[in-house]
This record gives structure tokens, C-alpha cells and sequence, in this order.
């Protein structure tokens, strides 16, 4: 009975060893393919991405997945600050917090200066050859490039054609400050028969519109291009009467919250393209093709039924709209050399493979600002983008010279002086004088 005993306790102990080693060795398993799994993803070349452009945001990590099924070896994560964010700010904010991307956006000059020990030399790159005459300009230092444009932007007075037939105007006979004049006049005249509240909605909230894009019509012909606008210690206002002219003719034919000018400063974006506009209840705004999203999202007849009108400045340009480059991609020159080579990688193939470009023309809407996208599959799709390529090849076109104003300047100081001039608050004079002051004190700094 003992012998019988001392074998049961000899087995059971076997039987519990042998459940402590298969134990064991499902453990080992288990971390083996964990270590795999961890191996296989430290492998990975991880691009992060930090854009401003939310209206392509989607489209654009679309891309990323498409891109990532043919690189394997590359994880790319894209976080988007735009629209009502301050881009310029949060990338600040992401550098100092010690977590830079590796791809980032800068807007011109100022941006090539404030970020020149971040931006990767790119003149290497294929597509620098494709680059249209003037479009690398901006970011180009000492025959060196630091940025991709992301395409070309244009804006002008965007005008409704249904509503322009109906009160009997020609809109392609416009080509001066007069002439624009004189079919605002006709339209007011009509605006219970055409249905409208105004003949235009004028956002002076939104000082982009006016202290950039809009001043940026009297500029561009000041300064000829971004570089000398960048480069210049003053500015003169050689045009500003002409600007003045824009201002009033839209103040005075504008939709007014309470009547007032100085109710102008309260109309946004949104009141002006998505309400006033995409309803039909103001036959003309000042902006650009961005807003063509925006449009159709209200009302897709609408936005199929839209073109430009150009931005007429007395005594200079008067049947031309601003075309230029919005933002520019960048690489950051202290990731390692296989982020880097990543990252320039992804850029080439989405603006220049077969692939790439259908994405940037069908699923972005953008004008490239490259060489190559000929054919048909490669043809913007919406009106205003077809008025930009009409508006280019006419050579009716000015630059964008706003991207070289100081720091701040444009939203800022003429942005918030054109809202003080509309409150009454200021005098045409006095806001020409403290623009003036403000500037040269910035070049200064």
C-alpha cells in the first residue's frame, strides 16, 4: 500500500510539472509573437504629418492609406489644424512641446526665415523641374528650395450668373473699376426683382479678407511680387485710393446687420458665403476657389452657376484676380535620414505619380501648381478652378504679395484698421499713417 502510495505522489507530481512546463511555454509563445509583432512595427519609418488645409483633410489621410498599401515599411500619422485654428500658432506650440512632425506647412518668406533651421534642402527633388515660372519663389533661398506648393488659390469677386443674366449684365464685359461700378449700381436697382437683400455680403470680420487678400490687390502692383514685399522697409500705398475705392463700393452695396457700415464687422465667413451667398440672397462676395466646398454644400445648382469677376485697382491692374500659392510642405531637417527620405517619398508620389495626381485633382479640387497634369481625367472639375486657368492663360493674373508682409501685419493692423475706418472710428488718412508706422516698425524688429 506504501508503494502504491509513494507512485501516486510520484505521478501526481509529474503531471503538475508537465502542466508547469506546457504553462510555460504557451507564456514563451505568447511573448515571442508580442516581440515579433513589436519588432515588426519598430520597423516601421513613422512620418508624422501636422497640415492646415481642413478642407482636405479627409481626402488627404485617404491618400496616406493608399500610399501605406504600397509602402509597408511606412506608417504615416496626419493631425490637421485649420479653419478657425491659428495654424501658425499651434506649430509653434507643437515644436516647443518637444514633438515635431516631420512634415509641416510654411506659408513664404516670413515663414522660410522664422523656420530656416527646420526646413530640409529639397532642391534635389524631381518635381522642383515641373514647378510652374514663379511658384517655387517664395521658398527659395540662395538657389536652395525648402517647400512643395500645395497648389494653386486664386480669388476675386465671386459672382452668381443666373443672377447677372437676369438683371441683363454681361459679367465677361467687366475688366475695369468702372465697369464693376456701374453693374453693382444696375443690380441695386433691380434688388426686389432679383430677390436680394444686397449685391454684396463683405466680411470685415474675418481680417483675412480684408487686410490680406483684398489690400493684396493695390499691393501686388506696389510691390510686384512676394520677395520685394518681404524684402521692403515701407509701404508707400502708391494704390490706395484704388483700395479705398474696393472698400467703399463693397461697403456701400453691402448686406448691413443693422445698417450700419459699422455692422459690416460683425459678418464672418459663414454669414457671407454659406447663408447670404449659397441662398442667392447677395449676388457678389470676394473670394476664392476654396469657397466653391462651401457653396455646393448649400446648394449644388448654385455652385455649378458661379464664376470670377476681377478685382478692378484704379490707376493700375483692373482686369486681373490674385493667383498664387496658398502654404507649402516642408520637411523637418533634424528627423533622422530615413524619416526624412519617407516623408520626401510620400510628397513626390502624391504629386507626381499617376496615382497621386487623380488624388489631387479629383479628391482634393486642387490647381496644381505643377507641370504634367494634362489629359482629361486631370481637369479641374469645378467653374471657379476652370475661371483660374482661363484668368492664367489670359495672363490676367497678379501675384500674391501678401505672404510677404511683416509678421502679423495684414490681419492684424490693416485688417483691424479697415474695421475701425468702417466703424467711423478712423479716417482713410489716419489708416493709411498707423499702416504705414506699423510697418516700417516691424521691418525694424
Amino acid at each position: 500500500m506504501k508503494s502504491k502510495g509513494k507512485l501516486m505522489v510520484i505521478l501526481s507530481l509529474v503531471l503538475v510539472f508537465g502542466l508547469l512546463i506546457t504553462g510555460c511555454g504557451a507564456d514563451d509563445t505568447k511573448s515571442t509573437t508580442e516581440n515579433s509583432s513589436d519588432e515588426n512595427s519598430a520597423a516601421k519609418v513613422k512620418v508624422n504629418i501636422f497640415q492646415f488645409k481642413v478642407e482636405v483633410k479627409d481626402a488627404l489621410e485617404d491618400a496616406a492609406e493608399k500610399y501605406m498599401a504600397e509602402n509597408p515599411n511606412v506608417e504615416l500619422k496626419i493631425q490637421t489644424v485649420g479653419g478657425g485654428d491659428d495654424y501658425g500658432a499651434a506649430l509653434r506650440s507643437k515644436f516647443a512641446s518637444g514633438n515635431e512632425p516631420a512634415v509641416f506647412n510654411v506659408g513664404g518668406p516670413q515663414d522660410v526665415a522664422d523656420w530656416k533651421n527646420k526646413l530640409e534642402d529639397l532642391s534635389d527633388q524631381s518635381w522642383v523641374d515641373l514647378a510652374y515660372n514663379g511658384v517655387l519663389d517664395g521658398v527659395t533661398v540662395d538657389d536652395k528650395v525648402f517647400g512643395l506648393p500645395f497648389n494653386q488659390e486664386g480669388y476675386g469677386f465671386i459672382y452668381n450668373k443666373s443672377i447677372f443674366k437676369k438683371a441683363g449684365i454681361e459679367a465677361e464685359s467687366i475688366k475695369s473699376y468702372a465697369e464693376l461700378k456701374a453693374a453693382v449700381e444696375k443690380l441695386d436697382s433691380q434688388k426686389e426683382e432679383l430677390g436680394l437683400k444686397s449685391v454684396f455680403a463683405f466680411p470685415a470680420k474675418e481680417t483675412w479678407v480684408t487686410g490680406l487678400h483684398l489690400s493684396n490687390a493695390a499691393l501686388s502692383n506696389e510691390f510686384e511680387n512676394v520677395l520685394k514685399a518681404y524684402e521692403s522697409k515701407e509701404v508707400d500705398f502708391k494704390y490706395g485710393e484704388g483700395l479705398k475705392k474696393l472698400i467703399d463700393l463693397q461697403a456701400d452695396y453691402a448686406y448691413k446687420p443693422d445698417g450700419t457700415k459699422g455692422s459690416l464687422n460683425a459678418v464672418d465667413y459663414a454669414t457671407q458665403v454659406e447663408e447670404l451667398f449659397s441662398l442667392e440672397q447677395v449676388a457678389i462676395i470676394q473670394q476664392g476657389n476654396w469657397a466653391y466646398g462651401s457653396i455646393a454644400g448649400i446648394d449644388k445648382q448654385v455652385a455649378q452657376n458661379v464664376g470670377f469677376l476681377p478685382m478692378p485697382v484704379v490707376g493700375s491692374t483692373e482686369d486681373s484676380i490674385p493667383v498664387g500659392i496658398p502654404m507649402y510642405w516642408a520637411v523637418n531637417n533634424a528627423k533622422s535620414k530615413e524619416v526624412k527620405d519617407a516623408a520626401k517619398d510620400f510628397l513626390s508620389w502624391l504629386y507626381t505619380s499617376e496615382q497621386g495626381k487623380k488624388i489631387v485633382i479629383n479628391d482634393f479640387g486642387f490647381i496644381p501648381a505643377l507641370r504634367g497634369y494634362e489629359g482629361p481625367e486631370l481637369e479641374p472639375s469645378d467653374p471657379l478652378a476652370r475661371d483660374i486657368l482661363k484668368y492664367s492663360n489670359q495672363d490676367r493674373t497678379m501675384p500674391w504679395v501678401f505672404m510677404g508682409y511683416p509678421s502679423g501685419w495684414g490681419m492684424n493692423v490693416l485688417g483691424t484698421n479697415i474695421q475701425s475706418y468702417l466703424a467711423g472710428d478712423m479716417t482713410w488718412d489716419q489708416l493709411v499713417k498707423d499702416s504705414q508706422k506699423e510697418w516700417a516698425k516691424a521691418r525694424e524688429e
